[in-house]
Order: C-alpha cells, then sequence, then structure tokens
C-alpha cells in the first residue's frame, strides 16, 4: 500500500504531509495551550492536526519501511548506507510516537479547557500549567525528532546514494 505512487516511491512523497503538518501541530497546540483569547477561534484546527500530525507520521514511516526493504532487495540499501538509513528509520519511529503523544495529550487538552470554558468555570490554575507545560515539552521533544529524521533522511539522499 505505501510502496509506490505514480510509479514513484511513496517515501519522498509522503514525508512532505509530515514535514508540514507535525511542526503546525505543535506551535498549534503550544499556541492553545498557551493563548486562551484564541482557543476559541483556532480549536477546530488544532484537533485536526492532532489526528493528521500522528497519521502523516504513521503513513511516512510505513513508507519509509517500504523503501528500505526495497533498497535492501535491489543491492543498494547495504553497508554504511544501510546503517544510515536504519539509524533515519529510528529517528522516524521516535518521531511517530512522540507525534502520537502530543496529539493525545493536545486533544486532552482542548477537551478539558473546552469543556470548562462553556460551563462557565475557570479552569484549575495547576491543570492548565501542568498542561502548558506538557505541551511545551512535548512540543520540543517532537520537533527535536521531526529534524533529526529529517536532517538524516537529507544526508542520505544527498550523500549516501
Amino acid at each position: 500500500m505505501f510502496n509506490t505512487i505514480g510509479g514513484i516511491p511513496a517515501h519522498p512523497l509522503l514525508i512532505h504531509a509530515a514535514v508540514i503538518f507535525i511542526p503546525l501541530l505543535i506551535v498549534g497546540a503550544i499556541v492553545y495551550a498557551v493563548w486562551p483569547r484564541v482557543r476559541g477561534k483556532i480549536w477546530w484546527a488544532v484537533v485536526a492536526l492532532a489526528i493528521i500530525g500522528p497519521l502523516s507520521a504513521l503513513f511516512a514511516k510505513l513508507s519509509g519501511q517500504n523503501l528500505r526493504q526495497h533498497l535492501i532487495n535491489t543491492g543498494v540499501g547495504q553497508g554504511a548506507l544501510l546503517t544510515k538509513i536504519n539509524q533515519h528509520m529510528s529517528y522516524g519511529t521516535n518521531t511517530l510516537w512522540w507525534t502520537i503523544a502530543l496529539g493525545v495529550v493536545t486533544l486532552v487538552v482542548v477537551g478539558y479547557l473546552w469543556r470548562a470554558a462553556p460551563a462557565g468555570g475557570t479552569e484549575s490554575i495547576a491543570i492548565r500549567a501542568a498542561g502548558v507545560v506538557v505541551t511545551l515539552a512535548l512540543g520540543a521533544v517532537t520537533g527535536y525528532y521531526v529534524f533529526k529524521t529529517g536532517d538524516t533522511g537529507a544526508h542520505i539522499v544527498w550523500q549516501g546514494i
């Protein structure tokens, strides 16, 4: 399923979705968590990104696994190049898991704050602070792995094959 699109390996095409939607998720989640005035305007986009971001990471990972196997089967992916591919794949796996974690926490934060606001109640400062801290931390770690995954992938393409 994630082998080719129009005869071209799917991975280089699908990673563009991850490169766009995961950073948008990071920014959207942080803005939603720290800026109460915009929550009513962006909640729907943040919820959509909390779903689309992890899915784009999953599709990038699955297509990358297929591309790796194709390179091994054709004899291109071996030796030092395979080591680089495996490192890139490791970063991609971490990106997937951290993006899922950020997506889940984002949905919880949006759900909690959305529920608290219409009820006329003010959200607990401690809970809001915890949501902000966890969102910031997950955003930073997810951003790091997106960068490392992209950086190692770019080095493979431009220096390895």
